[in-house]
């Protein structure tokens, strides 16, 4: 069953609106079309989200003072990455069926207090094994966040808009990137680097704050809820490998492999490769990554939209030979032209972003509502899993190839992604049911 639109816009004499006022139009319609519930379920997912992507880098970030502290290869370190989206994939399925029973908001403040609570405790770790624990149980709720609030938002968008609207949603995960470059900035100029690690660790403690908003705030969307109560095959994990949705589950996670793959080789592994192969400092490795992160936010936002013009399908194969192409760029540029890899941080963050902005609504439509957070959950969450390879093989391959050029593997990511296009429907316009 589809959201109710929001009611037609009426002028002061009580007349239906002219189409050059109708309330789809507009920068902003897509917002004003959530209505005052769905922009309170907007405000906690985005919440939510970016502060999953700021838990989510205390770790890149931390990176090179972390190998140092506990004497890491890059092998180790690579497995940091690896075994948190290993567990997130258990997590994010998990948290798909959880969300399919007890409801979409319970589920997502699950979530955010999990990454929370062990992303604090990783600044605890007093070796090597208990750092890898801790990160990986971060792993769970960061894992279930994404797919729950995205599923939350979609059932109060409209089909018109839902494109916009979680790419909107996307978008936040570029505003936690840049608040954790921002304090990993300050805390490593403040702290000596074997103390400045765990502060920024602990500073993963401010989503506690968002659970408090919105256990008073947001709430699930009604007709969506009761579609999903009514079901008798809610959060089940067998639903969605019967039938037509056997297909859509298999090509749905190829899909998530490919894109997840490639860019959480470049989230993993750039702020390494910009500290260790090109010498930058704290401060000029943040300002670097300031290129990167801008292009990641706008990127999101044109993504968003050009999801719902060009269709899901289009928009990621656009996007995905994007960024293979700036991959091979950026991990090739010559020693000494630090100017061009500035610049060129820019469209490499665009477009490792847009190709995500239509996953929300592509994901959310390709399943029903009873299954959706199941569904959604598995197939991204299984992609974050598999993908999970990729960062390890570059930390190993860094080894005898060096940084730069072991991150040219993650542009494999980006051709198995076009690929697994071919087993999918376009589902732009799609009403939910």
């Amino acid at each position: 069953m589809s959201t109710t639109p929001p009611p037609q816009a009426t002028t002061d004499d009580k007349r239906p609106a002219t189409a050059a006022h109708a309330p789809d139009d507009g920068a902003f319609a897509w917002l004003r079309a959530l209505g005052p519930r769905g922009r309170r379920a907007f405000a906690g997912a985005f919440g939510g989200y970016a502060l999953d992507s700021y838990d989510y880098f205390t770790l890149p970030l931390s990176m090179v003072a972390l190998t140092a502290y506990f004497g890491l290869d890059n092998g180790q370190t690579g497995l940091f990455t690896t075994v948190t989206l290993v567990v997130s994939a258990i997590g994010g399925a998990v948290a798909g069926v959880v969300a399919d029973r007890i409801g979409r908001v319970r589920a997502l403040m699950i979530t955010v207090i999990t990454y929370a609570v062990f992303t604090v405790a990783c600044g605890f770790a007093p070796n090597y094994e208990t750092l890898l624990v801790f990160r990986a149980l971060q792993g769970l709720g960061f894992g279930g966040e994404w797919a729950v609030g995205a599923i939350l938002v979609a059932e109060y968008a409209s089909a018109r808009h839902r494109g916009r609207t979680l790419g909107a949603i996307q978008s936040s995960w570029a505003v936690g990137w840049g608040l954790a470059a921002i304090v990993y900035t300050l805390v490593f100029s403040f702290f000596d680097e074997d103390v400045a690690w765990r502060v920024m660790f602990w500073t993963g403690a401010l989503p506690a704050l968002l659970v408090v908003w919105m256990r008073r705030r947001v709430k699930d969307a009604p007709q969506a809820t009761a579609a999903r109560e009514q079901s008798a095959t809610k959060g089940s994990f067998p639903a969605i490998f019967k039938g037509p949705l056997l297909r859509t589950t298999l090509f749905a996670g190829l899909l998530s492999t490919g894109v997840q793959g490639g860019y959480y080789t470049l989230a993993t592994w750039v702020p390494t490769y910009l500290k260790s192969d090109r010498g930058l400092s704290v401060v000029g490795t943040g300002g670097y990554l300031s290129f990167l992160i801008s292009g990641a936010f706008l990127g999101y936002l044109t993504g968003g939209y050009l999801t719902d013009r060009l269709g899901r399908r289009r928009n990621i194969w656009l996007f995905a030979l994007l960024s293979a192409f700036c991959v091979l760029a950026y991990a090739n540029i010559p020693d000494g032209a630090n100017t061009l890899l500035l610049v060129l941080g820019f469209p490499l963050g665009f477009c490792m972003s847009a190709i995500f902005s239509g996953f929300g609504s592509f994901l959310s439509e390709l399943y029903p509502t009873a299954v959706r957070g199941t569904g959604q959950g598995f197939t991204y969450n299984t992609g974050r899993a598999v993908g999970a390879v990729f960062p390890t093989t570059v930390g190993f391959l860094a080894d005898s190839w060096g940084v730069g050029g072991a991150l040219v593997f993650g542009a494999l990511g980006y051709g198995i992604a076009a690929l697994a296009l071919l087993g999918l429907p376009e589902t732009r316009g799609k009403e939910l049911e």
